[in-house]
């Protein structure tokens, strides 16, 4: 009896785990079969993308600023690698030796980002693993000749001609900072790109490397292109059977731009060499010799809005970021000792405007009721509150009206158009901004916020109103009222009136520092105290001006083209605004402009100067350091093309530094030569702007004014065939 319940038992387990495999086999094969057949294709087949050739960026006139070139590149199969008892090391080992680099750096270029052991990026290869690892680029053609011919000892390894990015550098042009340059894809960018591409765009890949600055960051989409898709089969140990199917890539757009390669050369150059010259002088301040630390030059063409030429110091060599960058060297280039070579000072330097600030004033006491043919006193100082406010070197003019004010550049009208104002609006206890002329006209000229120029890292600047004020003492007030108790003994040391004067500014701003007073307007009026701005914003603000009132949004890309020269995007000037002022005020202010160049405070820097330029010096004042050296302008005065803004932190005057940096420009641009225009000179003919785009042949090459160029600078093949 009991050996018959014990059959029974393990019959009903047998016949349990029969059907459990039954039902199991079901959900396998019939169930599940779609998944597992996904899977199983999964296995068998792999995606290996080839990166499309980046598109150029062009200058004007067809000259390629950012140029693509064949260069050598020596791969190595992962197939084969995995495929040796030693995974290769034997093989890397022969190949480091022919390539003349350690082991452990091609070693380390053919691990995957992210395996264990493998190094970090950029060194690791960013792939995926079933395509060829690029272990050295720009081998020389005699090294891989022998790798080639010796094909037995370097199994897997090719030597293929490539398109690398090259900067051309036409004329000396460096442009660092308009070009930008290229940087590994990360992994929240791969993720990011792919949700885009649920929505029709194209997915980014681990071998595409992206725009990270300048134009290349701006336009990376239109440059990149398409990848090539090959499908290849792989067994089970992930080794290449074979290639399943192919799609070619599409080689990415180029980018026209307004910048000229001739005036973007001289431009640079003029500002290198003003700089330096700064460097010889005494500071007129007694603070001996200037620094001259860093500076901006920006050239507008003021009919489109259109950049024509951007510099900025202190500069660097765009090339350090081709074949990748060093810790040392990106640490040299944000280096603050070293001036901060990878900030813009064109877009994202904030400087004080001075008087260069004066033709936003003006029209806003206009506007305000203050008679623009009226006559003032220009004193040497003029009492405001309790504070007598000064001419900048005291000097006195007499009773003087609005045009000879802007040519000599007195501030002490300006103050008096300001104390007025101020006590107009209900002085300290008014807490609107809504009626104060000069805050109002500051941004109707496009102050204080983004100029919407085609380029990252486009600054806002400050226009320091009652509620930036307030919300600026909200953030400081403990600060300072903590300094208002201690005072500054670190400073004590060295320089006790200077620690009074810092703990008495903290015992200020501790107990009022939101108030608007009647200096911060005075202050206001004449782009000082906490008005800072862009070169970039001021070279706008001169071309409305110039172009009787448009403010145009800046750009510097015009167009793109296909590599075969159609044009797939023309990009239009945008005009953002008209300005709040009186077409006879803007008359007049071109009048008092010009009026500085032939009489006023410009008059030395150009004397005997051939195009009629109108324009204005500035000298910043800044705590603690030397001034700020300015000079915005445009020209023909009586008929403008183009405004050139100038801006040398601790230059000293903008007369004697700025002023003449400008004009160095306009003799590259209209070909000036001692007192004369030799039109063979101009780096514009006539000039003016290009009025088309360069021309791009179905082959590709580019006509530049130079002769033909073709997309991509060939070199030799290896074997001696081209």
């Amino acid at each position: 009896m009991k050996s018959n319940v014990r059959l029974l038992a393990v019959a009903v387990f047998v016949l349990s785990l029969m059907v459990t495999l039954v039902a199991r086999l079901f959900t396998v094969q019939v169930v599940g079969a779609d998944g597992y057949r996904a899977a199983a294709a999964t296995n068998r087949e792999r995606e290996i993308i080839t990166p499309a050739v980046r598109g150029l960026v062009l200058d004007d006139r067809g000259r390629p600023l950012i140029s693509n070139r064949s260069a050598l590149v020596v791969s190595v199969s992962r197939t084969e690698l995995l495929n040796s008892d030693d995974e290769g090391r034997a093989l890397l080992h022969r190949l480091a030796d022919v390539l003349g680099l350690p082991f452990e750096t091609v070693w380390g270029r053919t691990q995957l980002c992210g395996t264990p052991g493998a190094p970090k990026a950029p060194v690791c290869f960013n792939g995926a693993p079933y395509q060829p690892v690029p272990v050295a680029e720009d081998v020389p053609a005699r090294v891989a000749l022998q790798i080639m011919e010796r094909s037995e000892d370097f199994p897997g390894v090719s030597a293929e001609l490539q398109a690398v990015r090259t900067i051309p550098e036409p004329f000396g042009v460096q442009a660092a900072h308009l070009l930008g340059y290229l940087g590994p894809v990360t992994d929240e960018e791969l993720k990011a790109s792919s949700q885009a591409a649920r929505d029709g765009r194209t997915e980014l890949q681990r071998t595409d490397r992206v725009g990270r600055a300048g134009l290349e960051a701006q336009y990376d989409t239109a440059l990149r292109g398409t990848p090539g898709v090959t499908t290849v089969g792989v067994d089970i140990r992930g080794r290449v059977t074979g290639t399943l199917s192919q799609v070619d890539p599409d080689a990415g757009n180029h980018l026209v731009t307004s910048i000229d390669a001739k005036v973007q050369a001289a431009t640079e150059r003029a500002l290198r060499d003003g700089i330096r010259a700064a460097r010889t002088r005494q500071d007129p301040g007694g603070r001996g010799r200037l620094k001259a630390d860093s500076g901006a030059a920006v050239v507008m063409d003021v009919r489109t809005g259109q950049i024509v030429a951007m510099a900025s110091w202190p500069s660097y060599d765009p090339r350090v970021w081709l074949g990748g960058i060093t810790d040392r060297e990106l640490a040299r280039l944000s280096d603050e000792k070293a001036g901060t070579p990878l900030v813009s000072r064109a877009t994202q330097g904030l400087f004080p405007p001075a008087s260069t600030f004066k033709v936003v004033s003006l029209p806003a006491a206009v506007q305000h009721g203050f008679d623009l043919h009226g006559t003032y006193d220009c004193g040497s100082s003029y009492q405001v509150g309790n504070r007598a406010f000064h001419n900048y070197e005291s000097e006195a003019y007499g009773r003087i009206d609005l045009h000879k004010a802007i040519v000599v550049s007195c501030d002490t009208i300006f103050y008096q158009f300001a104390y007025k104002t101020w006590l107009r609006l209900g002085g300290s206890k008014a807490k609107s901004d809504a009626r104060d002329p000069f805050v109002n006209m500051a941004t109707a000229f496009g102050l204080g916020k983004p100029t919407g120029i085609d380029l990252p890292g486009d600054s806002a600047g400050r226009i320091p109103d009652r509620a930036w004020k307030q919300s600026y003492w909200e953030s400081t007030k403990d600060y300072y009222c903590g300094k208002a108790r201690t005072g500054f003994p670190e400073v004590a040391g060295k320089d006790p009136s200077r620690a009074r004067f810092l703990t008495q500014l903290a015992k200020e701003n501790c107990a009022d520092g939101n108030v608007f007073r009647a200096g911060d307007e005075a202050n206001f009026s004449i782009g000082q105290g906490d008005v800072s701005v862009t070169p970039l914003q001021m070279v706008r603000v001169y071309a409305a001006i110039a172009n009787g009132g448009t403010l145009w949004t800046p750009h510097v890309g015009k167009a793109v083209v296909s590599p075969s020269g159609k044009v797939v995007q023309r990009i239009a000037p945008h005009a953002a605004a008209k300005v709040p002022v009186r077409p006879d005020v803007l008359k007049f202010l071109r009048s008092a402009l010009r009026g500085v160049v032939t009489s006023g405070t410009g008059r030395g820097a150009f004397a005997g100067f051939p195009v009629a330029v109108a324009g204005k010096t500035g000298t910043g004042e800044v705590y603690g350091k030397q001034a700020t050296a300015w000079f915005s302008s445009f020209a023909p005065a009586d008929h403008p093309q183009y405004a050139v803004s100038v801006v040398v932190s601790q230059g000293g005057t903008g007369a004697s530094t700025a002023a003449p940096i400008v004009r160095a420009i306009y003799a590259a641009i209209y070909g000036v030569r001692g007192s004369k225009i030799v039109p063979s000179a101009a780096a514009l003919p006539g000039g003016r702007p290009p009025a088309s785009l360069p021309r791009i042949r179905p082959d590709g090459t580019i006509v530049t004014p130079e002769g033909v160029v073709p997309a991509t600078e060939g070199l030799p093949d290896p074997r001696g065939r081209r």
